[in-house]
């Protein structure tokens, strides 16, 4: 993960930013998850469809509902580059917990955001979520690498 005494100060603001949305998706709070997207939100989910433009909670309340208890979430090998009012990270990232028909899925993936900052503020305009696929002629998502 990156220091914060390593980072200047719109790449502290974003690693609170990622800190806070990361949180909110481990305790399922569509709200505070959705709080920090920014109008115009595109998603490319490691979940069908190829893209989304989420503009309500009602699709990540129906995941979350999903998953017994809170969802671990984390967020390794964070790096942020900032340049004026626009931002990205990419961090490989994990997620386990159990869901509600008892499996316990435990999940790396690689994940890049991008930030603006709008009214003196940083948003997630775009999250891209991926896993490697086998290239063996399966198909098959690489869902049991670690790093």
């Amino acid at each position: 993960m990156t220091t914060t005494a390593a980072m200047g100060v719109d790449a502290i603001q974003i690693r609170a930013v990622i800190d806070e949305w990361s949180g909110a998706l481990g305790a399922k709070n569509a709200e505070a998850v959705a709080r920090h997207q920014a109008a115009g939100f595109m998603h490319f989910s490691l979940a069908p469809p190829l893209r989304s433009m989420p503009t309500e909670t009602t699709g990540l309340d129906a995941w979350f509902a999903t998953w017994q208890g809170p969802i671990g979430y984390e967020v390794h090998d964070l790096r942020i580059a900032t340049g004026g009012d626009l931002a990205f990270s990419y961090s490989l990232n994990r997620m386990n917990g159990t869901k509600i028909d008892g499996e316990k899925p435990d999940l790396w993936f690689r994940q890049t955001l991008g930030f603006r900052k709008i009214d003196g503020a940083w948003r997630i305009v775009h999250e891209h979520d991926s896993v490697p696929f086998y290239m063996d002629g399966s198909l098959r998502a690489a869902v049991d690498l670690k790093p």
